[in-house]
C-alpha cells in the first residue's frame, strides 16, 4: 500500500490553541471543547473508529471509567497528496463519521488524542516537502477536531527513512510550538535493548532540532519479549537511552518516558495478560513515568474460543478476560478508580494467566533444541529437534509435540 505524490507547500493557516478550550467551528455548528488533564491523554488506549469493529466508546466509558480514547490512523491519502485522511481513505476535511464518535465521547465527558502513523500504509511525513507543509496537513486535523493532543506513532516503514523522520519531527516541534498546551507523544518500536537503531536516529533527530515532546514511548512487544519482566528491562534499557542522548538524569528521563503494550497475544505469538499489565503499570507509575497505553481497545474482550485457536485477531484479545479488563489499568494509571460494575460479556471461566502452571512462553527469536519445553496457546509443547521460529502446532509433523493444556 506504497502511495507516491507530491505535496501541497502552501501552509494553512495556525490556530492557536487554548490550554482550557478549543472553539470548534463548522459550518452549521460552533461549540467549546474542555481539555482533559494530560494524564488521561498519556492513558488513553488506541480506538480505530472505522476498522476492526470498534466497539462502542460510551458503553466502554460508563463500564471502565475511560475517559480518554487515542483515535487511529491518520495517513497519507492513498491516492496522493499532502492532505491529512482516516487509514488512507476517508478525507479528513470532508469526515463525519470520526466526527460523530468524538461527539459521543465529549458528550460524556471524555475527550480523544489522535494518533499519526502507524505501522501500515504512508505517512503524510513520507510525502509532503518539508516540515512547514507537513505541519500544515496535521494542523488542519487539530482544528477540525478542536484536539489537545496528539500522537507521532514513527515506525515501519517511515521511521527508516531519515527525510520523513526529519519532516515529522520537525512537524511536531511546530505543531507543539503554535498550540500552546497540545500534548504531543511520540511513539516507536521498542526492543530488548530499548529501542534499535532507527529508534535511536529519531531520537538524535529530535535532539538537534531541538524538540522534546511530553513523551518518547515505545511499544515493547513483537520483538521477542516474553512477559512483563522484558518489557520492564526494555523500559529500563529505554530510560538509559534517553539519559545519554539528552544528558537527562534518570528522574528527568522517566518522566518523559511512556509505555506502549500490546493487550493478549501479539502478532508474533507473544503473550501479555492482565497480570503482565498489572506488574508494567506499577513499574510506570513507580518511577514517575509519563504514558502508559495499549493497542488497542478494539481488541480489549475476549475471543470465542477465548484463545481465538491460537491466532492473534484485531478484534478480541485471544486471552481469557471481562470486556475492558485491560482499560482499568490505563484508567488506573490516569488516576482514576475503576467502577465496580456487572462485566459486559462474563468468560465462559475465571480469567487466569495463560502462564500459570505453564513452562517459559515460546519465543520466534529463541533457538530450542530437542528437550526444551515451552508454552504457548495454553499448551505445553517440547521440542523434538533444533528450530528457531516454528509455531508450536503450525504444522502437524513439525519440531514440537504438544504436551497436552496448561
Amino acid at each position: 500500500m506504497k502511495r507516491l505524490s507530491t505535496c501541497l507547500a502552501a501552509a494553512t493557516a495556525i490556530a492557536a490553541t487554548a490550554a482550557a478550550t478549543t472553539t470548534l467551528t463548522t459550518a452549521n455548528t460552533s461549540y467549546a471543547t474542555t481539555a482533559l488533564s494530560n494524564r488521561w491523554y498519556a492513558a488513553a488506549p488506541y480506538l480505530m473508529p472505522l476498522d476492526n469493529n470498534p466497539p462502542d466508546p460510551g458503553a466502554l466509558m460508563d463500564s471502565t471509567g475511560l475517559k480518554a480514547f487515542q483515535l487511529a490512523f491518520v495517513l497519507a491519502p492513498n491516492g496522493g497528496g499532502c492532505t491529512p485522511t482516516w487509514d488512507g481513505t476517508a478525507d479528513v476535511s470532508s469526515d463525519t463519521a470520526v466526527r460523530s464518535v468524538i461527539d459521543t465521547i465529549r458528550a460524556k465527558g471524555g475527550d480523544v488524542s489522535v494518533s499519526i502513523g502507524g505501522y501500515g500504509g504512508t505517512k503524510l511525513g513520507q510525502v509532503c516537502a518539508d516540515p512547514s507543509a507537513t505541519a500544515a496537513a496535521y494542523q488542519q486535523v487539530i482544528t477540525k477536531y478542536g484536539l489537545h493532543a496528539i500522537d507521532f506513532d514513527l515506525e515501519e516503514p517511515e521511521y527508516e527513512n531519515t527525510a520523513a523522520v526529519h519532516n515529522e519531527i520537525g512537524a511536531a516541534k511546530i505543531l507543539q510550538q503554535n498550540n500552546p498546551g497540545l500534548y504531543v507523544s511520540v511513539t516507536t518500536a521498542g526492543t530488548a535493548d530499548g529501542t534499535g537503531w532507527f529508534g535511536k536516529q529519531m531520537l538524535l533527530e529530535a535532539k538537534a532540532q531541538g524538540f522534546t515532546p511530553n513523551n518518547f514511548s515505545i511499544m515493547p512487544f513483537d520483538g521477542g519479549f516474553d512477559g512483563a519482566a522484558s518489557q520492564t528491562s526494555a523500559l529500563t534499557h529505554f530510560n538509559e537511552i534517553l539519559r545519554s542522548t539528552f544528558g537527562w538524569d534518570e528522574a528527568t528521563a522517566y518522566a518523559h518516558e511512556g509505555f506502549s503494550g500490546m493487550n493478549g497475544r501479539s502478532d508474533t505469538g507473544e503473550f501479555f495478560t492482565q497480570a503482565d499489565f498489572r506488574t508494567v503499570l506499577d513499574f510506570a507509575t513507580g518511577h514517575a513515568m509519563d504514558r502508559f497505553t495499549f493497542w488497542s481497545i478494539n481488541r480489549d474482550r475476549q475471543c470465542s474460543p477465548p484463545d481465538n485457536n491460537g491466532t492473534t485477531s484485531g478484534t478480541c484479545s485471544s486471552v481469557p478476560q471481562n470486556t475492558g479488563d485491560f482499560a482499568r489499568y490505563a484508567v488506573t494509571f490516569a488516576g482514576a478508580t475503576p467502577p465496580r460494575s456487572t462485566p459486559t460479556d462474563p468468560p465462559t471461566s475465571t480469567p487466569t494467566d495463560p502462564g500459570t502452571g505453564c513452562d517459559a512462553a515460546w519465543s520466534g527469536a529463541s533457538v530450542y533444541t530437542a528437550g526444551d519445553e515451552v508454552s504457548y496457546a495454553f499448551h505445553h509443547w517440547k521440542a523434538k529437534w533444533w528450530t528457531q521460529n516454528e509455531t508450536p502446532g503450525a504444522a502437524e509433523w513439525g519440531p514440537w509435540q504438544d504436551e497436552g493444556a496448561c
